[in-house]
């Protein structure tokens, strides 16, 4: 850079902190709002009336309080404590602390000019011990939290599921292996929708099931931690069939709740629920019929794993046909059960890969990902599917989420939708100037919202949008080594800082825009 550029970006960073380190104040934000912060024309008008935009985070990422005030243990407070599983040993128990910040994060949400907020209940908190006697104080956190939301204009959309099984129940009866956590599920919704629903009217069952299923049970890398060689390196479990099993018992349990919901609840309330699905998109690495195939099957055991039984009642036909006598089957009763089970479906889409197909030789084990019988390539002809953000796994690829959402349409019936998760992340020890600098994810969003917007009008039925996430926070394996908030976190005071795209998302979804 010549020197009077550099002294423009360093004059930029001073107003830029400036601003940040004071309270907030419209008159400030408008001098950053004109600052190169350009929406490529986006705004709340691109998109059809009552469309919502709201962030999302997850009850064991972000709220800290892990073991007080009641709470009880769930699966990933266990899994935490192996020293090496986690990025610097790291924990939520404390996290960013929204336990008690709770306000301060509702206002940050208005001040973007967002309509909603995602927020996850952990069970653990409700009921210590997976089921019985309530934690009052639990209780009175999530009405504290949903009452100030209203309060300020925030529509609550609450999932009761993300990752945090109840610890209780993993040693009572091996937690999602066994047929009577879908019992012990439908008990704690139907304790949420009767405490809750007189407010909350957007419910979601399970956060990514496939997750759960598969990183918990094939290779081990998420709670509880279960799998066998050579799928993974775990004290205890069974890769061939366990995955089949929990995924199996997710599903019972996400249909015997919304049966509940649907019974009991949903007339008086006027509700509706759904369940959260992540979804790659998969793309043929070349114009081979066996790589189409490949892409194909992908996309059946990945979404299609959890969305074909829950719109066609049965399992996708390749998975049928590869998994054989390993995939369990439903009933007549929990087809009638499972088959409709939805009001709405959100969608969690950050990236896309090449997939080319790749058939077993006699020494490949069984188990969830070899089932496949595919390769998974990021690059074609040398060149990337897109850049790559921090995250291992988290390639830039705008257009997926177009495709990804226009195969939903094309293949499931064009359910109702919510884009439920979307965003990037940057590494965890960026430094607080350079943290709320980040274009990139300007970049990010933008073109992912362009594509989406393409895939609306094309007649994707698509009713809104929930930013990943909105705080940095405690993602999972990586610890703080990731930061996918739109406000950066100082993990020593906890201290809050709008980031560039927080003002990006204020400015798209301002109110008052003709144009």
């Amino acid at each position: 850079l010549c020197p009077s550029e550099k002294m423009k970006r360093f004059l930029f960073f001073f107003f830029f902190l400036l601003i940040q380190s004071s309270a907030h104040n419209a008159g400030e934000r408008s001098w950053l709002n004109s600052q190169g912060l350009d929406t490529g024309g986006l705004h709340r008008g691109s998109f059809p009336k009552g469309f919502v935009f709201g962030t999302a985070t997850s009850a064991y990422q972000v709220e800290g309080m892990a073991s007080k005030d009641g709470r009880g243990p769930s699966i990933w407070d266990v899994f935490v404590r192996q020293p090496g599983i986690i990025a610097g040993n790291a924990t939520g128990e404390v996290s960013v602390d929204q336990y008690h910040r709770y306000k301060e994060d509702v206002d940050i949400m208005v001040d973007l000019n967002m309509d909603a907020y995602r927020f996850s209940i952990s069970w653990s908190r409700i009921f210590p011990e997976g089921t019985g006697k309530v934690n009052q104080k639990g209780v009175d956190y999530y009405n504290r939290l949903i009452d100030y939301m209203l309060e300020k204009g925030i529509t609550p959309y609450a999932n009761l599921y993300h990752y945090d099984l109840p610890e209780a129940l993993e040693q009572k009866y091996n937690g999602l292996l066994s047929r009577r956590v879908v019992k012990d599920f439908a008990d704690y919704a139907d304790f949420c929708f009767k405490t809750f629903g007189d407010r909350v009217k957007n419910w979601m069952t399970f956060n990514e099931p496939r997750v759960v299923a598969a990183l918990g049970y094939d290779n081990g890398f998420f709670a509880p931690g279960r799998c066998s060689p050579p799928n993974g390196n775990c004290s205890a479990g069974n890769s061939t069939t366990e995955p089949y099993i929990v995924a199996h018992n997710l599903i019972l349990s996400h249909a015997a709740a919304v049966e509940r919901y649907r019974t009991k609840y949903q007339a008086a309330q006027k509700g509706r629920i759904g369940i959260l699905l992540d979804f790659v998109w998969y793309e043929p690495l070349s114009r081979s019929k066996a790589d189409a195939y490949a892409a194909q099957r992908a996309r059946d055991f990945h979404i299609g794993w959890f969305l074909h039984p829950i719109v066609y009642g049965e399992y996708p036909r390749t998975m049928q046909d590869i998994v054989a006598e390993r995939l369990p089957k439903f009933t007549s009763r929990e087809i009638k059960m499972v088959k409709g089970s939805i009001d709405f479906l959100g969608v969690n889409q950050y990236t896309a890969y090449y997939m080319y197909d790749q058939q077993p030789t006699t020494q490949t084990p069984t188990g969830y990902q070899n089932d496949w019988h595919d390769g998974f390539a990021y690059a074609r002809h040398g060149e990337p599917i897109g850049p790559k953000a921090n995250s291992y796994w988290l390639y830039i690829v705008p257009w997926g989420i177009n495709k990804a959402v226009t195969y939903i349409k094309e293949r499931y019936g064009n359910p109702t939708m919510i884009l439920s998760e979307n965003g990037m992340d940057q590494p965890g020890n960026v430094t607080l100037p350079a943290g709320l600098h980040d274009t990139t994810r300007i970049g990010y969003y933008r073109n992912y919202l362009t594509e989406l917007k393409k895939a609306i009008d094309n007649g994707a039925n698509v009713v809104g949008y929930f930013a990943w996430s909105l705080v940095d926070n405690f993602e999972w394996r990586s610890g703080y080594t990731a930061r996918f908030g739109l406000v950066y976190v100082d993990y020593a005071d906890l201290k809050r800082h709008l980031k560039m795209s927080a003002y990006w998302f204020q400015k798209m979804l301002q109110r008052d825009r003709k144009n």
